[in-house]
């Protein structure tokens, strides 16, 4: 009985130390393509590890632009990420680099494109 209570007490434990992930939120996103606006409006944000994230349109069968289901951004270094964009056709095409920008923290700028996640 007393090892199956230190098993169980061990089990909690080793749970309870676990990282907790992110949860999915709600958010305002922008998307601009060659200085025009594509998108602008409520998108799902999906947090990940070190500060990456992703964004969706809050209907996941439908599209943030022009066949785009989902954008994300991956940090490869303090204040700078790789950007990807997933098409209807499931190809995880590469945007490219973007750098955090000084005036909007909450967005990424990339040499013919700008994501933002408020």
């Amino acid at each position: 009985m007393k090892k199956i209570n230190l098993a169980l007490t061990l089990t909690i434990g080793l749970l309870s130390a676990a990282p907790v992930m992110a949860q999915d939120k709600s958010a305002t996103c922008q998307i601009d393509q060659n200085g025009q606006t594509v998108y602008k409006s409520k998108c799902i944000f999906s947090p990940e590890a070190g500060g990456s994230f992703s964004i969706q349109h809050p209907q996941k069968n439908k599209y943030l632009f022009d066949g785009i289901s989902m954008i994300s951004v991956y940090i490869v270094e303090k204040d700078v990420a790789e950007v990807r964009g997933l098409t209807r056709d499931g190809i995880n095409s590469r945007w490219g680099e973007a750098h955090r920008s000084k005036q909007q923290k909450a967005c990424w700028v990339g040499s013919d494109f700008k994501v933002c996640a408020w």
